[in-house]
């Protein structure tokens, strides 16, 4: 099943491999843990940065 979210709590509880994407295009992808706990991506980062505040 896919499911498309804005909902990053929501993500990282059902998801077992997350897809980052940012203007239509993938940028990272991963198992929630590796997203949530440790993003490569800059753009990531920066993304989840301002949803946890």
């Amino acid at each position: 099943m896919i499911v498309v979210t804005h909902e990053m709590g929501f993500a990282r509880e059902v998801a077992n491999r997350v897809i980052f994407m940012d203007k239509g295009e993938i940028i990272e992808e991963g198992t929630p843990q590796e997203i949530f706990e440790n993003p490569s991506q800059s753009r990531t980062q920066s993304s989840l940065s301002v949803v946890a505040e």
